[in-house]
């Protein structure tokens, strides 16, 4: 096989396997990189009509890349609703992530999630859930959270901070530290200012 063709293949592999991605900024990047392979072999075999195609590509992940990674942080994209306990769509999303929830948080136990002085907090992108954040408040200004979960499609981006950033939802109800569960896997938590402590992270809030 020339190594022409080796690039082509890689290419092809390369979109199939962007398809194939849950997480939606990874499904666009490595979208988009399949599309930059594909178009230097193409040019390369003199294949205009493909080149364009993947030119015309490329520019579209670079759009949706872009909208993705400036929105992040946008109060605007992001909406905060928050629901009771026993709401019935939060039950829903509890039970349909049930398996990915607990590969993620291990220790969870459902009492944590159902407790009558918990708050639920649903983040919202558009019409589509993108997180779940339950915590209660524990004592001596302390908000435990009992559950911090990111939907599959908007791992990749940190959700949960349109939460922990309103500093009001915790002050509300007498609490000035924010701890993570302890022996979350793959916490974010660094990135919003959290402090680690054992196998948890701390955030003391402003008054």
């Amino acid at each position: 096989m020339e190594p022409l063709d080796v690039i082509g293949w890689a290419g092809s592999a390369l979109l199939v396997w962007s398809l194939l991605q849950s997480r939606l900024l990874r499904l666009r990047a490595l979208n988009l990189l399949g599309c930059l392979v594909l178009l230097g072999f193409n040019a390369a075999i003199g294949v205009w009509p493909m080149v364009g195609l993947n030119v015309v590509l490329a520019v579209i992940n670079l759009w949706y890349l872009w909208r993705m990674l400036a929105t992040r942080h946008d109060d605007k994209a992001y909406q905060v609703v928050e629901v009771r306990t026993g709401d019935d769509l939060l039950a829903h999303i509890l039970r349909t992530h049930h398996d990915d929830i607990v590969r993620f948080n291990p220790d969870l136990t459902l009492d944590g999630l159902t407790r009558r002085d918990a708050a639920a907090f649903l983040i919202l992108n558009a019409d589509e859930v993108a997180g779940v954040v339950v915590f209660h408040a524990a004592g001596n200004g302390v908000a435990q959270v009992e559950l911090d979960y990111v939907t599959e499609r908007y791992r990749d981006l940190t959700p949960g901070e349109f939460v922990f950033r309103r500093s009001r939802y915790f002050i509300d109800r007498g609490c000035h530290t924010v701890i993570t569960p302890a022996g979350m896997r793959s916490p974010y938590y660094d990135r919003l200012g959290f402090q680690p402590q054992g196998d948890s992270y701390v955030l003391e809030l402003a008054s």
